[in-house]
């Protein structure tokens, strides 16, 4: 569904916010108090306006006060100035306002304006590098709780031409208990809470919830290995 969305802060964080939200087809306007800034970034969103997002006027000027969502990316360097503007956005009654925090002290204080969410993209992108990249057969990681999130992986080729329920991916049985597939991509098409019986193919991307490590153990390359692979 069509969202109108407000990312404030046109840092190398906000700009990929809101270049990924108005390519999903969102309106988005971009502010930022640099005109270079909010230049570079007309053509890539829906509006791109240079003003000062701690002054409440200028944003209900904007339409501000009538969006969706709120995003506030602002770097660790404006931490003073992020607080201000989380308050200005609260303030507006916005539904939704996520607002990226420097270091735990700033999220809680943004916690306690009582904002909707709040990011640490450095702390996300970690988690996800260390998932995804020394593990060759995970492609994308979301934490969702301690050590327990959604994975998208790829098959191993034991899995290949066998059940869900088979390749114990069912969130039940001896083999995996502790993993389930919720979701199954077969070239651009998605298959929703895949049935028990539903076969794995070659080519075919899964979405695993399941703890971290687990995950791992199951999917990386060195379970290929039929030594330390679980026997069909």
């Amino acid at each position: 569904m069509k969202k109108r969305v407000c990312v404030i802060g046109m840092g190398r964080f906000g700009m990929g916010v809101a270049r990924e939200l108005y390519q999903a087809g969102h309106d988005v306007l971009a502010i930022d108090n640099d005109d270079e800034k909010v230049q570079s970034m007309l053509g890539q969103t829906t509006y791109a306006v240079r003003t000062d997002a701690t002054n409440e006027t200028a944003l209900r000027q904007l339409g501000v006060h009538e969006y969706d969502a709120a995003i506030l990316t602002l770097g660790d360097d404006n931490v003073q100035s992020s607080m201000l503007i989380a308050m200005v956005l609260k303030g507006m009654e916005i539904p939704m306002i996520i607002a990226r925090a420097a270091n735990e002290l700033h999220g809680d204080a943004l916690e306690r304006i009582g904002v909707s969410r709040v990011v640490f993209p450095e702390e996300e992108s970690a988690k996800r590098l260390a998932h995804v990249d020394l593990n060759s057969g995970i492609l994308d990681y979301m934490e969702v709780a301690s050590n327990v999130g959604i994975s998208k992986v790829r098959p191993q080729s034991r899995m290949e031409k066998r059940t869900l329920e088979d390749a114990g991916l069912t969130g039940t049985g001896a083999q995996h208990p502790s993993l389930t597939v919720i979701a199954l991509r077969r070239g651009r098409n998605y298959i929703l809470n895949p049935a028990r019986d539903e076969e794995i193919r070659p080519g075919d991307v899964l979405m695993v919830v399941g703890p971290s490590e687990h995950v791992a153990d199951v999917f990386t390359s060195a379970s290929n290995n039929p030594d330390t692979a679980a026997a069909p």
